[in-house]
């Protein structure tokens, strides 16, 4: 690996870290020597990167750090394209319409040479089906979920029976077709899973929800594992 690409790599572990990484960790992650990581650091600081280092703790970088565009990868600029294409036909027009302008936000800053691969790009993601229509506001869906707002739905399951339902919503499962909203069900008193295109009506309400939301989208992940492990154990039992 090129000195200049393993500086990059190195700012964006730590970036991408949720705590402090010894010099150890990041020779692991970079493979090369410890040793070397101590130069690289030390060559950042030099660069007024603002990397800040405890004995016995590790490395973290200051937030609010921004790199420059310019030095994205060709493996980046494609995972960015391939990304857009499928939010692009399978997001909600909100998002559909970020990914739009995210390629050409990217487009405008990446070396010339790089530019092809944005307007010809070798890797594609083709719809196949369209998305069923969302019966509610998507874009405000996502700023409720910022601000941990409740909502009041009501909700036609697949046999059409409808219910009322307040939900806290904690995450949106995107699929091919269909999207989810992860959310604890006051009704159930458990999580919950609801299909947008089956969403009747929607109100949302002057009301927030108690405790952190990564604490409940944490708990909901856990409940859909363990949901999803319960499953697969029933489909391997040969018992009639």
């Amino acid at each position: 690996m090129r000195r200049a690409d393993r500086l990059f790599q190195l700012i964006q572990i730590l970036r991408s870290a949720s705590g402090p990484l010894t010099g150890r960790e990041l020779a692991e992650e970079l493979e090369t020597s410890l040793r070397t990581v101590y130069r690289d650091v030390a060559d950042l600081l030099a660069q007024r990167v603002p990397i800040r280092g405890e004995a016995g703790v590790g490395y973290v970088l200051e937030p609010g750090y921004d790199m420059p565009p310019l030095m994205l990868r060709p493996d980046e600029i494609e995972a960015a394209v391939l990304g857009a294409q499928w939010v692009e036909e399978h997001g909600d027009p909100t998002l559909a319409r970020a990914a739009r302008d995210l390629i050409a936000k990217i487009s405008d800053v990446v070396p010339d040479h790089l530019r092809p691969m944005l307007v010809d790009s070798i890797v594609t993601a083709p719809a196949t089906r369209s998305p069923e229509p969302d019966a509610l506001d998507m874009d405000r869906l996502r700023t409720y979920m910022r601000t941990k707002g409740k909502i009041r739905i009501r909700y036609r399951n697949g046999s059409g029976d409808e219910t009322e339902r307040v939900i806290w919503p904690v995450g949106l499962v995107y699929f091919e077709t269909v999207r989810l909203i992860a959310s604890w069900c006051e009704l159930r008193e458990d999580f919950r899973n609801f299909r947008t295109d089956r969403i009747t009506a929607a109100e949302f309400l002057d009301e927030t929800y108690p405790g952190r939301i990564e604490d409940l989208r944490a708990a909901c992940m856990k409940h859909e594992m363990e949901r999803q492990a319960k499953k697969a154990a029933a489909d391997d039992d040969p018992s009639p």
